[in-house]
Formats: structure tokens, sequence, C-alpha cells
């Protein structure tokens, strides 16, 4: 029992235990077909791969909404920046460029458009809501300047291995999540970088006072979350060999801000945990995964999932818990009475 409450003061605890029990629940009603797995052509196939495949664009947007988060701040420019990257890195394949330097010129374009967020937020002093909200705006116009208006498409394999690829029967996306993910991990982990965010976040006056460079701070985690929106836009853009500049990341900046929650970090700034809200995000995947594996009707999918998230949410609200466990508390002595 001690272990156990030990276990529970770490951030990355409950999402981990929320992300298990979605699990079981799907597996008792799926009557346990919901962990079959099977290999094809030496590719490992099933429900938990489909959930961490599809869950890799949430999980590099959720690694960089963190950052951003934990400043205190947010970005809700990711599902544009994610449009913007894809009609890069299509029109140039679609013309017959090297996909290589495709790559490295969408994730430039995303970086360019963190840069600028950030340059809003920490030197023009902009709300992040609204400063993000301008590119959130004007970035899927600018995927309609770059694609003429147009679904680009692209028939190339080389391309089409970023979502589609393979290495040692896993999904490739989950390498780069696994990559992305682990230099993070260092750099906070290794450096004061981490310890400069969180104080950011917690009071950035003081920070300032105390010599972390507030300012820089901002601009970095800005410009490293357009950079990850970049990274997810090129694995939705693979997956569906094509440039749709109007749907490509559409909304999903909700679900990698709710991803964080999720995960227990604060909209307000301060503590953080990244493993945490990669968890949330994926409970916010298998939540979706196991809505339609139960043939729920697709226009009342979104109600469902939003039902199951308050849920969560509740759960891990420290002031329901202790308000629950009052009432509890207070009918106890009621009866003993």
């Amino acid at each position: 029992m001690n272990r156990l409450k030990k276990l529970s003061k770490y951030q990355v605890f409950w999402p981990i235990v929320i992300f298990l029990l979605i699990l079981l629940v799907n597996g008792i009603v799926s009557g346990g077909s919901f962990f079959e797995m099977r290999i094809v052509d030496g590719h490992l196939y099933s429900r938990i791969i489909d959930i961490l495949r599809n869950g890799s664009k949430l999980m590099l947007l959720a690694t960089g909404m963190t950052m951003v988060l934990a400043t205190g701040g947010t970005d809700i420019s990711v599902g544009s920046v994610m449009a913007i990257s894809g009609a890069v890195a299509c029109t140039i394949v679609a013309g017959g460029g090297n996909v290589a330097v495709a790559i490295l010129v969408a994730i430039l374009a995303g970086i360019v458009a963190g840069a600028w967020n950030g340059l809003l937020v920490s030197k023009i002093k902009i709300q992040p809501i609204v400063a993000t909200m301008i590119l959130m705006v004007a970035g899927r116009g600018i995927a309609q300047l770059i694609t003429n208006g147009k679904i680009v498409t692209v028939n190339s394999d080389a391309y089409y291995f970023i979502n589609g690829g393979y290495i040692l029967g896993l999904p490739f996306p989950l390498f780069i999540v696994a990559f992305v993910v682990l230099l993070v991990m260092l750099f906070i982990k290794k450096t004061a970088f981490g310890l400069f965010l969180e104080s950011t976040g917690v009071n950035p006056i003081s920070s300032h006072f105390a010599g972390i460079n507030v300012d820089r701070i901002k601009w970095m985690v800005y410009t490293f979350c357009g950079m990850m929106a970049a990274v997810a836009g090129l694995i939705e853009s693979a997956g569906i060999k094509g440039a749709d500049c109007n749907n490509a990341g559409l909304f999903i900046e909700m679900d990698a801000i709710l991803a964080v929650a999720i995960g227990g970090t604060s909209l307000n700034g301060g503590r953080f945990s990244i493993p945490a809200s990669l968890f949330g995000a994926l409970i916010i995947q298998s939540i979706t995964t196991s809505v339609y594996a139960m043939g729920v009707a697709p226009e009342i999918t979104q109600v469902v999932k939003s039902i199951i998230v308050v849920v969560i949410c509740l759960f891990q609200s420290k002031a329901f818990k202790e308000s629950i466990a009052k009432k509890l508390n207070f009918r106890k002595a009621v009866k003993q009475a």
C-alpha cells in the first residue's frame, strides 16, 4: 500500500493507469480479440499497434505542447502548421524533388512558423492564444497558396515510408516518436533547461530577476512546438500520400492541449512531464479507436469521447477527489453516529 502511495505521487502514474484500464475494458468488451496480434509479411498488426501508430502524430504534438504549456502559454496553430508542412513536402516531391530535401524544407517551414509564434509571444508580448490564432487562421491559406488550392498527391514509396514503413516489424512512426522523445528527455534532464522552463512557468518575473532569459526560453519552446507540428504533418501527409490543406491536422490542436492536460501539466504553467503527456495522447487515441471498434455511430463519436474525457479529468482532479472523500467520510460518520 505504501509503495502504491509512493508511485501515485509521480505525474505519469495516473495516465498510465487510465490507459491500461481503457485497454482492459476493450479486451473485456471484445472478448479478448482486442489484444490479438498477427504477423503479416514480417509486420506486426494489432489494435494496440494501430493505437500507437495513429497516436504518433498526437504524441509528437503533445511533446511540443507540453513545453509551451509549461511556460503558461498555448499554441493553437499546430494543425495549420501540419498543413503547411505537408503542402511544402508534397509539392516538392510531386515536382520531382528529392524526398530528403522535401523533408528538411518542410521541417524548416515548421521551425519558421514556430519562431514566428515565439516572436509574437516573447518579444511583442501578444497573448499566446491570440498570437497563435493568427497563424491558425492564416496557416491554411498559406498551405493553399503553396499547393495552388489543389490536393497534391505523391507516388513516392520513399515518402510513404514515413507513415507506412516498418522496421523490425514495427511501424516507422514509432521510431520517429522514440527518437524525438529520447533527445528531448536527455536535453531536459542533462541540462538546466528543464529547470529554467519550469521556473518560467511558475513565476516569469522572479525567473527574470534570477538571471533566466525568459523571453529566449519562450521563443525556443514555440519554435520547437512548430518543428514537432511539421514532423506530425509529414507523417499525416505520407499516410494519405498527399497534401489536403483543408483537413490536415484539423482541430488536432485541441486534442494536443487535452493530452497534455490529461497528463497532469497545468495550463497555468510550471511542473510538467513529457512521459505523462505521451500517455495522455495515447489515452485520447485509444478512446477514439475504442469508440470506432465498438461500432458507435460517427455522428455521436465526439460526444462519447467528450464524456469519457470529462470523467478522466474529474478522476485526476485533486479538488474533486478531496470533495468526494469528504462526502464519503461525512456519510460514514453519520452512519456511525
